[in-house]
């Protein structure tokens, strides 16, 4: 099993566009007992020991990639390279439950806990790269790949030919995410010359430092998305942000604070009072 994955590694992978991601996910799968039988061997007890195992480490949605990525190499084995699989064991196994949507936003104190780490952080990309976050709702990868000739500071925008989707977009900049690209140094073609490894480990040093453990970098895009709903933004523009092509899934990851629904609420009605004139009736 170990030379099928180390293949599909060297032939499939590196034609993705998340490579990194899944060259991870085939290192831990690598790491497992599974990697190491014979391909006779393989079975739906096998498969499914392997995912009974990474559930006392990781969430069902992360395991539920791993085992895409495993059938999928076992069935381009099987159709593609000869190799003497007469059933896709993965296909026959049950799946774990997806994982619940996160609805962590970045409350007001988290995000001074954020700052206040980061001062005496040596990654000088962080706190921009958060900014930008927060201010455009780009992903990790979107922003690490951001060229400055797609960036027009003229017409506050930001291209990306380039999306997890698949589809290119065009993201509109905030004042603040002006501001923040104006302070950036122009020494590289990329807005952020650094590798998505160096800033997920930097990252994993930063939330340990805020005592924030359980906040990841992919919740700065939930909490922008929901900014964008509260600023006013209607659903056709917050997609336009986001790229989201599906409305339940950009409903996922919004997030409004009912306190800031009732204040709004509060507030039309008060406009509501003053602006209808009175009939005399007690």
């Amino acid at each position: 099993m170990a030379d099928l994955l180390a293949r599909y590694e060297a032939e499939m992978t590196v034609k993705k566009r998340g490579t990194d991601r899944e060259r991870y996910k085939l290192r831990v799968i690598r790491s497992h007992p599974i990697a190491g039988l014979p391909l006779a061997k393989l079975s739906t007890v096998a498969v499914s020991q392997y995912r009974d195992d990474r559930l006392r480490v990781v969430q069902g949605g992360t395991v539920r990639r791993e085992l895409a990525i495993l059938q999928h190499c076992l069935e381009v084995a099987r159709k593609e390279w000869g190799t003497p699989l007469l059933t896709n064991p993965v296909q026959s196994v049950t799946l774990p439950e997806p994982s619940r949507a996160r609805d962590q936003r970045l409350e007001a104190e988290a995000g001074q806990k954020l700052h206040a780490a980061i001062g005496s952080a040596h990654a000088w990309y962080l706190r921009p790269l958060m900014e930008l976050a927060i201010e455009t709702g780009m992903r990790r990868g979107e922003l690490l790949a951001l060229l400055w000739s797609h960036v027009s500071l003229e017409k506050r925008t930001a291209h990306l030919p380039i999306t997890k989707n698949g589809h290119a977009r065009t993201v509109a900049l905030t004042p603040k995410a002006i501001e923040v690209l104006r302070a950036l140094p122009r020494t590289d073609p990329r807005v952020f010359p650094v590798s998505g490894n160096a800033v997920r480990l930097a990252w994993e040093r930063l939330r340990v430092r805020a005592g924030l453990p359980g906040l990841r970098f992919h919740d700065l895009r939930h909490e922008a998305v929901s900014r964008f709903f509260e600023a006013g933004l209607s659903i056709p523009e917050v997609a336009l942000m986001s790229g989201h092509r599906d409305t339940r899934m950009l409903m996922r990851y919004t997030h409004l604070r009912p306190e800031d629904v009732a204040e709004k609420l509060a507030r039309a009605a008060s406009v509501k009072e003053t602006s209808i004139p009175t009939l005399g009736i007690p």
